[in-house]
């Protein structure tokens, strides 16, 4: 029995609130109904009415809902009802918007609804990769077991993307501070060599005029190109919220130089995975390709993921259209090709997988390796430079006493 806090009217219009035990939803409703009491309001009365409704369906961080997926499928696979586990799992979790969807989707649990029918309410917390998965396991009276594989695909996906995060840290973090430095050298200080060689009378050559400019700029135009820097990116954020502005930001993306190469194996090991989980599921091919094609987040692997599936349901192989995008490498299309004449489509898209996230690692090694004394070398000219600019007059002065 769950204890549910409800709120309605009486048949008179009066009022009325309190607390009922009973099943489910329904079966406290019914119950009321037959008190003669119109229900307007009715929820689960171990969470805050106000948390439950401002938290449920937000999105959570991923390692997160591996943790959940995990522990359910273990709770599942020790023979618990489902619902029972629910409960379990909202009691205990401490991230305050899973736990407030974990308790929505057990209400709709608890009133009929296969588990991806509760969990698809939901979307932000549960994408349509996952909820196509929970059904097929339980048509297929394995939920546990795609669990598991579930919990596993979210965790390489979080292990990639926490590799990739942690590489870029570096390179971002000397590229701000660097801006910061070379700012704060050019806001401060300069201007204060500049009245020093103003009250001396020195003669500036062109690298200290140059500098003394630029930090004229700087102080004068700093805060016009902060708003500016500022309406550069809110725009850039709704270019790309449209679907012409996403298709051209992320082909730019590709093609850059050097990163265009990663990220397109991160695409790739991503595209690979995904599918192969589907696949292994139990889910349809044409199935797998549409929502591998939505939960891309590329806009670009979309397009062409969609427009291999338009053949394929033609009747063409799996490999040839891929490879006829021209977004996927060769190499990759042919393993494919492999694992469909084998039959083993399934592993074969997750050995492709694991090869694209080792050529990842390798890369973003291999990049930072060369990005490292790059910047050190820019940093080192910049600040080197501004320096022996400022320096040049006082060398001019300290000769002209010598003289």
């Amino acid at each position: 029995m769950t204890e549910f806090a409800y709120a309605g009217r009486t048949l008179a219009g009066e009022r009325v609130a309190g607390t009922r035990s009973a099943a489910s939803v329904d079966a406290a409703v019914a119950a009321l109904r037959g008190e003669r009491i119109v229900v307007t309001r009715i929820e689960t009365a171990a969470e805050p009415r106000k948390q439950r409704r401002g938290e449920a369906g937000k999105a959570v961080a991923p390692r997160i809902l591996a943790l959940f997926t995990r522990q359910l499928a273990v709770m599942t696979g020790a023979g618990l009802p489902l619902v029972e586990c629910l409960d379990i799992l909202g009691r205990q979790e401490e991230d305050p918007r899973l736990r407030a969807t974990i308790v929505q989707v057990r209400a709709h649990v608890e009133g009929g609804e296969s588990l991806a029918a509760a969990m698809a309410r939901y979307p932000a917390t549960f994408d349509a990769l996952y909820t196509n998965m929970i059904a097929a396991g339980e048509a297929g009276g394995v939920l546990d077991a795609i669990l598991k594989r579930l919990a596993a695909y979210i965790e390489a996906t979080v292990r990639i993307r926490a590799r990739v995060k942690s590489a870029l840290t570096y390179p971002v973090a000397v590229v701000v501070i660097s801006a910061l430095v070379v700012g704060a050298i050019l806001w401060k200080v300069v201007p204060t060599f500049t009245s020093l060689f103003e009250g001396l009378g020195a003669v500036l050559p062109l690298p200290t005029r140059i500098v003394i400019a630029a930090s004229d700029g700087v102080a004068v135009a700093g805060p016009v190109l902060l708003l500016a820097a500022a309406a550069g990116a809110l725009a850039m954020r709704r270019f790309y919220g449209t679907p012409r502005g996403r298709r051209i930001v992320d082909g730019a993306a590709l093609r850059l130089p050097a990163v265009g190469g990663i990220l397109r194996k991160v695409q790739v090991a991503r595209f690979c995975r995904t599918l192969g989980t589907l696949l292994s599921s139990g889910v349809p091919i044409l199935d797998g390709l549409e929502i591998t094609a939505r939960t891309s987040g590329n806009a670009v692997i979309a397009d062409a993921v969609l427009a291999a599936r338009g053949s394929i349901e033609a009747g063409e192989s799996v490999a040839g259209p891929l490879e006829q995008t021209q977004v996927f490498p060769a190499m990759a299309t042919r393993m494919i090709s492999v694992g469909e004449a084998t039959g083993a489509l399934d592993a074969m898209l997750e050995k492709v997988a694991r090869f694209y996230d080792e050529e990842v690692a390798l890369a973003v090694g291999n990049l930072l390796t060369l990005l490292e004394p790059v910047m050190i070398a820019v940093l080192g000219v910049v600040v080197g430079g501004i320096v022996f600019a400022m320096y040049m007059p006082i060398f001019d002065l300290i000769s002209r006493l010598g003289v």
